[in-house]
């Protein structure tokens, strides 16, 4: 994993977190737009730059298990498990909020989001932020996707430069994200695992973990990130088209300019169409899934066609983000 980001800078960026400023760093899943936690005025900063709603709850990262008690007051034994078996990584756990949590993070819910990071620059801030006053106060940083609200999330820090600009105080680089789509979302903060948001962790790896199924999210679930109906929108139209259907809607289209990402093979003969290739193994087509649409989107084409990816458990993270892209 290429990391041009240097010690100095992280502790540079570490700084600027703790003075209340905005940093965009790496993770494993996509870019985060950091800002201290514990601190309300840089938080609003988040909302500011992405635009986005104030009732939409934030995910707080931190560097280590034994903080998380300035952030949850209840810590079940099913944390305990999961964080063993998936943390660092792409898991994020909603549990009952401490004392003293801003309300700016959690949406105002009695909830908070909290996970562990596994890239090594992440980690590296994190402890650093942390380090400055022996965890205290500076104990999380807050961090959505770098990006304006409800578009193509960020998996470099040239996409990050590219859509927010001098909106961040500093950038750190740490070269594409492993993951390439957000962490798995599971709800413990109601005496039972329910699943929020799917991500690269399926609910099968949760069960088999926790030994009990994983439910689906009902009406009194709390509020998370990316639920959205509409979100990880290209700014051109995004139509999913089963992959025996995707010849016929060509046809239907000809002589408009398209831009087509699939798993299967290019047609002859195509014109204004821009074929991109996809991954045909799910772990390589989300690494890849952002930067290709957002590669489409800059095209100035009138319409994305994306070949809808298999409906089987292992592709729900990917099914649901190009489902949410194409809901306009």
């Amino acid at each position: 994993m290429p990391n041009s980001s240097t010690s100095a800078e992280i502790a540079h960026a570490a700084a600027i977190l703790r003075a209340g400023g905005l940093v965009a760093f790496p993770t494993e899943t996509v870019y985060g737009l950091g800002a201290d936690a514990s601190n309300p005025a840089a938080v609003a900063k988040i909302f500011a730059a992405k635009g986005r709603p104030q009732d939409h709850p934030l995910i707080v990262h931190v560097a280590g298990l034994e903080l998380l008690p300035l952030w949850a007051r209840e810590i079940p034994a099913a944390a305990h498990l999961l964080a063993a078996a998936f943390w660092p990584g792409p898991l994020t756990l909603v549990l009952k909020r401490a004392a003293g949590v801003p309300d700016c993070v959690t949406g105002g819910q009695d909830t908070v989001g909290l996970r562990i990071p596994a890239h090594p620059v992440a980690l590296e801030l994190l402890k650093a932020f942390a380090g400055a006053a022996g965890a205290g106060r500076y104990s999380g940083v807050a961090a959505p996707s770098a990006n304006r609200f409800g578009r193509i999330s960020p998996t470099s820090a040239g996409h990050v430069r590219a859509e927010l600009g001098d909106a961040v105080d500093a950038v750190l680089d740490g070269g594409d994200c492993d993951v390439g789509i957000e962490s798995t979302i599971i709800d413990l903060s109601r005496g039972r695992a329910v699943l929020l948001r799917p991500g690269q962790i399926t609910p099968a790896q949760i069960a088999a973990v926790l030994g009990t199924e994983v439910d689906s999210p009902d009406s009194g679930a709390p509020r998370a990130p990316g639920a959205l109906e509409s979100h990880y929108a290209p700014r051109t139209p995004l139509q999913l088209v089963p992959a025996a259907e995707l010849a016929a809607r060509l046809t239907a289209l000809r002589g408009r300019k398209i831009a087509v990402l699939a798993r299967a093979e290019a047609p002859s003969g195509l014109k204004d169409v821009y074929w991109q290739a996809a991954p045909r193994a799910v772990a390589e087509y989300a690494h890849e899934l952002y930067a290709s649409l957002r590669r489409l989107d800059d095209l100035g084409c009138e319409l994305i066609l994306v070949e809808a990816p298999p409906a089987v458990p292992d592709w729900q993270g990917v099914n649901d983000r190009l489902r949410r892209a194409s809901s306009n």
